[in-house]
Formats: structure tokens, sequence, C-alpha cells
């Protein structure tokens, strides 16, 4: 068998076997997907403190973002085969190790060009926390538990959202923003200690090689709504505390609507996750959260300093719709066969959603510097929403064709 496939086979394991230290995986592979991506929450939400005390506007935080995400966009591609070599085990704790650096490096950088160095080694742990993780799962959960396990681990990126939304703020008020996020990193390096007591050694196959195989029709139709939705929300996690703040709200009062984006995104995760596997077509699905996050980012337009319902809806709603996005998309290579090896599928997706991470905040700095605010801003992010529910369809068709 291919060592990507990620079938059932992969696992030889007994039933008690695999729900043996099921809590522990899951706990681990949730701090993997949780701790790399809080660079992107943290920068969100620190983006006042950051860019004063780095003397740069907070605007320019976004090439902070672009990148640690363009490296991860770089290397997913390779992280499939990567994982496959190294074994999932290793993988895991190759991206803990690399976490630990990222915000080791963070808590001591002189200014902003030595901060976007610092992270972009986070792209590394980003490039293999889809592959890692998906691995893992498809080789030690049985096959009726493993949506609920992508649902789960794939919330530890609302965890970090609601961490950085409610905790990062009052931390950094106390002990400075370089203290609290060096915080991170004997964290890391006690989750790497961690790895060897919560996942099993799995024997390597052929090496595959190195060249990671072309996506087919349907992953890239896939990979082109990841990538969109990633662009979206890069752009809204670092506009909408922005959006608020010129709008007379306090650090804290800002932070708490990424708290209500990640609380209602961590509930969609784990719930409409599992309910996606028992759909006939995801696809339709997939619409219909397109078309509620378009129109949430519409919606902020509606807020002025007295009218502040509009971010707090658009903080809820996006959460509820986009972020649930990214879950269900890999919950469907973990599934289905039609999108290829799950480590492979993993990695180019990753590629595809971390690509729009990287550009998203960017664009929207250009959008609201072009327009001078935020309007074009939240125009656009609607508008990138709105492509990628108009080629779900094309999807649903390509699912359908490569089933047979």
């Amino acid at each position: 068998m291919h060592p990507l496939a990620g079938t059932a086979s992969e696992s030889k394991a007994t039933g008690a076997d695999l729900r043996s230290g099921t809590c522990g995986l899951a706990a681990v592979l949730t701090a993997a997907m949780a701790l790399p991506m809080l660079v992107l929450y943290a920068v969100g939400t620190l983006g006042p403190m950051l860019g004063r005390d780095l003397g740069v506007a907070p605007g320019s935080l976004g090439w902070v973002t672009a990148a640690t995400f363009g490296v991860a966009a770089a290397l997913s591609p390779w992280a499939g085969t990567w994982t496959a070599r190294l074994g999932a085990r290793r993988g895991l704790v190759v991206l803990f190790l690399a976490v630990a650096l990222v915000y080791t490096t963070m808590a001591w950088v002189p200014g902003l060009t030595a901060l976007a160095c610092a992270v972009a080694v986070g792209g590394v742990a980003q490039a293999l926390c889809n592959p890692v993780t998906n691995l893992l799962i498809a080789q030690q959960v049985a096959p009726s538990q493993r949506p609920r396990m992508v649902g789960l681990k794939q919330a530890g990126v609302q965890v970090a959202a609601l961490f950085a939304g409610l905790a990062l703020p009052v931390l950094a008020a106390h002990w400075g923003w370089r203290w609290t996020l060096g915080l991170m990193a004997p964290l890391s390096l006690l989750l790497a200690l961690f790895v060897p007591a919560v996942t099993r050694q799995h024997a390597a196959g052929p090496a595959p090689p190195m060249a990671p195989p072309r996506p087919n029709f349907a992953l890239a139709v896939l990979m082109g709504i990841q990538w969109c939705v990633g662009a979206a929300l890069s752009a809204f996690i670092v506009s909408l505390p922005a959006h608020a703040a010129a709008q007379g709200w306090p650090l804290a009062q800002a932070g708490h609507l990424v708290a209500v984006f990640a609380a209602t995104g961590l509930v969609s995760r784990v719930v409409l996750t599992p309910w996606a596997a028992r759909l006939r077509d995801e696809s339709w699905l997939i619409l219909a959260l397109l078309v509620i996050a378009a129109a949430s980012a519409g919606g902020v337009l509606l807020a002025d300093p007295v009218r502040q319902w509009p971010l707090w809806g658009a903080a809820g709603l996006m959460g509820i719709s986009a972020a649930a996005l990214n879950a269900i998309a890999m919950g469907m290579v973990v599934r289905h066969a039609t999108f290829g090896a799950t480590a492979v599928a993993s990695g180019w997706l990753s590629a595809a959603f971390f690509g729009g991470l990287a550009l998203g905040a960017p664009l929207a700095a250009a959008a609201a510097n072009f327009g001078d605010g935020l309007e074009w801003t939240w125009l656009g992010l609607a508008m990138v929403l709105g492509v990628a529910a108009a080629i779900t369809p094309v999807l649903r068709w390509a699912k359908r064709r490569s089933e047979g």
C-alpha cells in the first residue's frame, strides 16, 4: 500500500487500542493546530501595541502574517511527502520544536523586519500541521470516529483565536507582549516531549518521491475555495479589531470581537465537521456557509460608533460560517479517496488555504489605503467569498464525476 493512502488498513490496531489514549491524542492534535495559528490572531489582537512598540503602522503588520503563511503555502505541497518520510510521530515533534523556536525569537526581535523573519519559521509548523495531524488520525482513529476527531483538532485554530481575544490583551497589559508570547515556547517544548506518549510509531513504507503529485481536478476546485476562505479569514481577523479601534473601542473590547469569532467558530467546527460527514454531498453546506460569510463581511459596513451590533454579529456569523469551512474541507480529504492520498491532499489544501491567509491581510491593508478607510476592505472581502460560492457547484460536479 502507498504510505500516503490514509485508509482504514493503515492501522492494524484493535478497537480497544484505537480507543486507548484518544483524549490525550485529541489534546495534542488540538495544540498542534492552535499554536502555529496563534501568530495570526496575536498580530490581529495585539496589533496596536505591536505597532506602537516597533514604531510601525498597524496596517504594516499584515506583512508579518504574510511572511509566515507565505512560507507555509510554499512548503505545504511537499509537507505530505515529508510527513511520509519522517513518519507522523517525528513530524509532530518537528512541528512543536519549530513553534518553540518561533515564539522564543519573537520575544527578542527589535523591529518589523526581524519580527517577520522570526514568524516565517512558523511556516514550517503550519505546513506540517494538517498533513501530520490528518495522517495520525487515519492511522490511529477508528473510521467511525475520524470526522469527530478532525472537527476537534481543527477547533484548535479557534482555541487559539479565543485565547488571543480573551487572554492575550490582559496578559500583555501586565507583562508586555514579548513575555506573553515568549510563554508559548516552553509549552511547545513540553508538548514535543509528550508526543511519544500518545502516538504510535508506524513502520515506514517505501519512500515516496519528493516531488508531490499534482492535484486532481476535484482537489484543485476545493483548493480554489480554500484560497478564498483563507484570504477572507486573514483580512477579517486583522481588520475587525482595527475597525473597532477606529470607532473608539478600547483594545480589550476589540479583542472580545476576536473571542466571539473564536467561540462560535469552535462550536461550528466541532458540530458541523461530523455533521457534514453524514451528508451525501457536502457541497451544499459549503455553499450555504459561504453565502452567510459574505453577508457577514458586508454587514460590517452597517456599524458606526453608536450602532455596534453589526460588528458583534459579523464576528459571530463569520465564526459559524467561514471558520468551519476549512475543517469541513479537511474532513473531506480524510474521508474521500476522490481527492487523493490523505497526506498529499492535505498538503495541497493547506497550500491553498495558507496562500490565502498570506495575501489576505496585505490586500486588506492595500484596500484600506486605497479608500482611506476600511469600506473597500469589507467590500473586497465579501466579493472574494462570493467568488468561492460561485465555484462551489463546480466542486459538486467534479466530485460526482470522479466518483463515477
